[in-house]
């Protein structure tokens, strides 16, 4: 999966000071680490609460999950050269703003990566980089233009045998931003949901201040470098800290440009601020790929978005909207 590989963001929580309690459950869902954080007017209606957002966890899974093989997006993978799908309106709601984000990112976001040879492995074994050729054909049958949609029917259509679609990269943003959409209608003032990183706010701490985040340095996990206030709002971040490979000096990481084959260089991780936790995920992983200078090129050129690097030397970048001197910790 083109996914971050664990946790570099904390949540500082502030004292109550109302008769409202704040609620927080830690669990593991879809394989990552699932956090949520609930104001309600007890503990038993925050349980509540926090059981209708696992119940929305797995009933999304069950429409866009490619590893449960009873799931639409399963099934347009199984019939990918064959015939087209119909599928229900949030799926294909969901692959449509996968495949502008594909448009926005030159290819560099891509959820038609699930049909790469996995070439590349990041578990120590390796010891040689793949020839130039198995390069070349591990991304043959990668192509978000060859993911055909037909708004009238409700049908997705993968041109090419052996395609197959997979929404690692968008879709815990996707739950993320349902749960919190779900709360707000079940009348929940204020609260965070955490999907392995993708964080969703909405509303304010008890004392009445904003959420908080801090991100930490990926070359120093011990060290939080700023702590960003988020109201309303989300952000993610993607990282290859952990899994990567090194030949001739040069650090690839475990996200893959599938345009090319060959894993992203030059970054250790980037953080997007944006009002969807969905867009924030997505287009993570599109800048990561693209990388700094070209990443930070189109990031400035989106109203209301926002962005961290950390490049393999360390060095910070910010979008030209943050100002890491305000919130810096050191």
């Amino acid at each position: 999966m083109i996914r971050k590989l664990s946790l570099i963001l904390f949540l500082f929580c502030g004292v109550a000071a109302t008769s409202q309690v704040t609620q927080k459950r830690t669990l593991s869902m879809l394989g990552s680490p699932f956090e949520m954080i609930v104001e309600a007017k007890d503990i038993p209606a925050a349980d509540a609460y926090i059981d209708m957002a696992v119940a929305e966890v797995s009933r999304i899974e069950n429409l866009i999950s490619d590893w449960i093989s009873t799931t639409p997006i399963s099934d347009v993978n199984r019939n990918a050269g064959i015939k087209p799908v119909k599928v229900p309106q949030e799926v294909f709601d969901l692959v449509q703003r996968s495949i502008k984000i594909s448009e926005l990112t030159s290819g560099a976001f891509d959820i038609s990566y699930a049909s790469m040879d996995k070439i590349w492995k990041f578990d120590g074994s390796m010891t040689e980089m793949p020839t130039p050729e198995e390069i070349k054909k591990s991304v043959e049958k990668v192509g978000y233009k060859n993911i055909i949609l037909d708004a009238e029917n409700n049908t997705i259509f993968l041109k090419n045998k052996g395609m197959k679609l997979g929404l690692g990269g968008i879709g815990q943003g996707f739950i993320a931003d349902k749960i919190k959409a779900l709360l707000i209608s079940k009348g929940v003032v204020a609260g965070i949901v955490n999907i392995s990183g993708d964080i969703n706010t909405w509303g304010k701490q008890l004392n009445g201040e904003k959420w908080k985040v801090g991100i930490k340095n990926p070359l120093n996990k011990d060290k939080i470098f700023a702590t960003f206030p988020l109201e309303d709002s989300a952000v993610e971040t993607s990282g290859s800290y952990e899994k990567y490979v090194t030949f001739n000096g040069i650090r690839y990481s475990h996200i893959i440009d599938t345009r090319t084959g060959y894993p992203a260089s030059g970054v250790i991780s980037v953080s997007v601020f944006a009002k969807s936790t969905e867009f924030a995920d997505a287009l993570a992983t599109g800048i990561f790929v693209m990388g700094v200078d070209v990443g930070l090129d189109l990031v400035n050129q989106l109203p209301g978005i926002g962005c961290i690097y950390v490049d393999d030397k360390g060095k910070i970048f910010a979008s030209k909207n943050i100002d890491l001197k305000k919130f810096n910790n050191e």
